[in-house]
């Protein structure tokens, strides 16, 4: 421990420190542009072994429980709500994959900020801090990953059902093939 202050002082710290922590960095990054989300990176990349999200449903039982946690991105102005879909249309669907993108990776950077309540808390609590950084942020990281294995699936089938289904190539009105 860096600083050893009173317990009162301790406490205080711990409480509102997490408050300020995961509403500065939810704040942060809401204030990011979307296009830099619009694609996955090294830790949002959906893997072959979460099977469309299914793997969330059946290890985690995602879908009993995630209606229970809060909708951060509601909390500003200007958040984009992910508690319900409300269209089916290719670009709506590619947006609500960008804000879980933005999301998990606002959750992965509160668990990356632990090591900050080690500079006041004495070590026997750097345990409780980490536990406590998981509880709060690995739930919302789960359920970011489950819609968007989930909105993966239905960008593809909207974008098939918006493709031709022949072999030959669509004309434009203006006169220009497509392949």
């Amino acid at each position: 421990m860096v600083w050893e202050p009173p317990v009162w002082a301790i406490v205080t710290l711990n409480i509102f420190g997490w408050l300020l922590l995961h509403l500065a960095i939810a704040y942060g990054g809401l204030r990011l542009p979307v296009r830099l989300f619009a694609n996955d990176g090294r830790w949002t990349r959906l893997r072959s072994w979460e099977a469309d999200g299914r793997v969330y449903e059946r290890h985690f039982q995602v879908r009993r429980w995630k209606g229970l946690l809060p909708d951060g991105a509601t909390w500003f102005a200007g958040g984009f709500p992910k508690r319900t879909r409300a269209s089916r249309d290719p670009a709506y669907l590619e947006r609500f994959a960008a804000e879980t993108r933005r999301g998990e990776m606002v959750h992965w950077i509160v668990l990356a900020a632990v090591p900050l309540f080690f500079l006041w808390n004495p070590i026997w609590a750097w345990g409780i801090h980490g536990l406590y950084a998981l509880m709060a942020n690995l739930p919302c990281i789960l359920v970011q990953r489950y819609n968007r294995a989930r909105l993966a699936v239905l960008a593809q089938r909207a974008r098939e059902k918006h493709q031709p289904h022949s072999g030959k190539p669509q004309e434009t009105p203006c006169g220009i093939s497509l392949p």
